[in-house]
C-alpha cells in the first residue's frame, strides 16, 4: 500500500476516535445536566405520590365537602334528623309499620333490614337482617298484618317473586323469656313469576277496614306492564286482578281504608277501582269505579289522603291536583277537582315534574321529590314550606311518612323517610306550617 495513502487512512481513523471521544464526553455532560434538572422532579414525585398534596387536597376535600355540605344542609335544612347506614347497595324501597316504630328497607344487596326507631335522633339503630333467596334482589317491601310480617318483591332473570316473612307471636307466658331475642322471620308463603317475566314497580299494603272488610292486610303489586294484582297479605292468595290498558304502568296505591285502588300509567288519566267486600269480610271483587280526567300530560305519582276520600296527583304538565273521589260514581257522579297548584320547581326550562309523593298522616304536608331534591308543600295552600337540594348523593328511590309521631329526644315529631341509590336512608322532621 502506498505510504501516503496509509498515513491518510490512519489520520482519518485517529480523527474519528478523537471526535467520538469528544462528542461522547459532551453527551455525557448533557445527560448529567438533564438528569440534574429532572432528578428533583423524579425525587419529588415519589414524595408527592405517597403524600399526594394535590390529590390529597382533592380526596380530603371530598369528605370535607360532604361534611360541609351536610353541615350546610343541617344549617339550611334543620329537618335532616338522621341517616340510617349499613346498606351495601342502592336502597330500592322502604315502608313503616303501622305504629311507626319499625322501618323496613329493601336493598339491592339482597337484604331486607328492619330498623327499630325508638328515637329518631339516636346515634345508632338496632336492625333485623333478612337475606332473600339467592338469585334475586328486593325491589319493594310492605308490612303485612303487623310489625312482625313483611311482604317483599324480588326481581331475578326469571321474573318477579313475592315472599312473605313472618314470625310466630310469642305466647303470653313466653313473652318475658323471648323478649331479649325474637325468633328470626321465616318464609310463610312465596309466589314466583307473579307478573310473568315483568318487574314489579311498587308494592302498596294496607289494612282493609272499609265496610264489611275483616281487617286483613291486602297488598297490591304493580307491574311494569299493565297489570296489577291484589294479594291477601297473610295467605298469599290472589284476591283480584286489574289491567290499566295504558301501555305501561308507573305505580299503584291502595287507599288507607282498603276501599280503592288507583294507578298512574302512561296517559294523563288516573284509573280508580273499588274493592268490594263480602258479608264475611273477604274480598268479593275489584270493580272499575272512576277515572280522574284533567291533567294534560302523564301522571307521575299519586297518593291518597288519610281519610281515603281524596287523591293527590302530580303530572308532567307541571301541576298538582287534589281530587274528591267521595262521589256516588254508581250514579255517574264524576270525581271533582278541588285544587290545582303549580309544581314549585325551577329546572331551568326542563320539564317540571315530581317523581314521588307522600302525604303526612295528618294530611297537611305533602312531601315530593325530584332527583335528589325534596320539597315540602302545604296541602291547604300549595305554598312551598321548605326545600332540601341534594338531600341525597344520588336519586331518591322511595319516600314515606311514618303513620304516627316518633320520639325524638324529649318530643314526638312527624318523620319522613327517604331512600336513595346512594345506599342511605334519611329521616326528616316535618316543617312548621304557617300560622292560619
Amino acid at each position: 500500500m502506498d505510504p501516503v495513502l496509509l498515513i491518510a487512512v490512519l489520520s482519518i481513523l485517529i480523527g474519528a476516535v478523537i471526535a467520538l471521544a469528544f462528542f461522547g464526553n459532551y453527551f455525557r455532560k448533557r445527560s448529567s445536566e438533564i438528569q440534574s434538572i429532572s432528578q428533583p422532579e423524579l425525587q419529588s414525585d415519589p414524595k408527592k405520590q405517597p403524600s399526594k398534596p394535590h390529590q390529597t387536597k382533592k380526596s380530603h376535600a371530598k369528605p370535607h365537602s360532604h361534611t360541609s355540605d351536610k353541615d350546610q344542609n343541617k344549617k339550611h335544612h334543620p329537618l335532616d334528623v338522621n341517616t340510617l347506614k349499613g346498606h351495601g347497595d342502592a336502597v330500592t324501597g322502604l315502608c313503616f309499620s303501622s305504629d311507626g316504630r319499625s322501618l323496613a328497607t329493601a336493598c339491592a344487596d339482597g337484604v331486607l333490614r328492619v330498623f327499630k326507631l325508638d328515637d329518631a335522633s339516636s346515634k345508632s339503630f338496632k336492625f333485623l337482617r333478612i337475606n332473600l333467596p339467592v338469585g334475586g334482589h328486593p325491589v319493594a317491601v310492605s308490612f303485612s298484618d303487623d310489625g312482625l310480617s313483611l311482604v317483599a318483591a324480588s326481581q331475578s332473570l326469571s321474573g318477579s317473586s313475592l315472599y312473605m316473612y313472618g314470625v310466630e307471636k310469642p305466647k303470653p307466658s313466653e313473652e318475658v323469656k323471648q323478649q331479649p331475642k325474637l325468633p328470626l322471620p321465616e318464609i310463610k308463603w312465596e309466589n314466583h313469576k307473579v307478573h310473568e317475566k315483568l318487574g314489579i314497580l311498587t308494592l302498596s299494603g294496607t289494612t282493609a277496614s272499609y265496610g264489611s272488610a275483616d281487617g286483613s292486610t291486602i297488598v297490591a303489586s304493580c307491574s311494569e306492564g299493565t297489570d296489577i294484582i291484589l294479594w291477601h297479605g297473610k295467605t298469599g292468595k290472589i284476591l283480584g286482578h286489574v289491567d290499566t290498558n295504558q301501555l305501561k304502568n308507573t305505580m299503584a296505591a291502595l287507599s288507607p281504608n282498603g276501599r280503592f285502588l288507583a294507578a298512574a300509567a302512561f296517559t294523563a288519566d288516573v284509573k280508580v277501582w273499588e274493592i268490594v267486600y263480602s258479608k264475611d269480610g273477604s274480598v268479593k271483587e275489584v270493580s272499575k269505579a272512576m277515572q280522574l280526567k284533567g291533567h294534560k300530560s302523564a301522571v307521575t305519582w299519586l297518593c291518597f289522603t288519610p281519610n281515603s276520600e281524596q287523591i293527590i296527583t302530580a303530572s308532567k304538565d307541571g301541576s298538582i291536583r287534589i281530587w274528591n273521589i267521595n262521589v256516588r260514581y254508581h250514579m255517574d257522579e264524576d270525581p271533582k277537582t278541588l285544587k290545582v297548584f303549580p309544581i314549585p320547581l325551577d329546572l331551568g326550562g326542563a320539564t317540571v315534574q315530581y317523581d314521588r309523593l307522600s302525604l303526612s298522616p295528618d294530611g297537611k304536608i305533602l312531601a315530593a321529590t325530584h332527583g335528589t331534591t325534596i320539597q315540602w308543600l302545604c296541602v291547604e295552600t300549595g305554598k312551598l314550606l321548605d326545600t332540601a337540594d341534594k338531600a341525597h348523593e344520588g336519586d331518591i328511590t322511595c319516600i314515606a311518612w311514618a303513620p304516627k309521631t316518633i320520639p325524638m329526644g324529649d318530643e314526638k315529631v312527624l318523620v319522613l323517610a327517604t331512600s336513595s341509590i346512594d345506599k342511605k336512608v334519611k329521616l326528616w322532621a316535618a316543617p312548621s306550617l304557617p300560622a292560619p
